[in-house]
């Protein structure tokens, strides 16, 4: 569990750090997500992709910086922090999509 407030802190600024590097992202990966992916929602399927991409980053992130093993927090905790900027992500997205 993420108890030591310093921890989950440093997990929430990672999260912040790269929700500002998206946009960037968008730019010069996801062009014509329709033809290459062959998917019909947009939308949730890079809202997915960059909660996996979050996810995956604020585990390897906790890995470095504590040095030990996945036993010491739990990956719902870290859902639950990116969950939180849910709507930051959405806008990120769709601002992105609208262009």
């Amino acid at each position: 569990m993420l108890t030591n407030s310093s921890i989950r802190k440093s997990v929430e600024e990672y999260i912040k750090l790269r929700l500002r590097e998206i946009p960037l992202e968008l730019e010069n990966s996801f062009f014509k997500i329709k033809q290459i992916w062959k998917c019909e929602n947009e939308i949730d399927f890079l809202y997915g992709y960059y909660v996996g991409k979050l996810e995956e980053g604020a585990i390897h992130y906790l890995l470095k910086a504590k040095r030990s093993s996945t036993d010491d927090f739990d990956s719902f905790e870290i859902r639950g922090i990116i969950e939180t900027y849910r709507k930051q992500l959405y806008d990120i997205i769709t601002k992105f999509l609208s262009k």
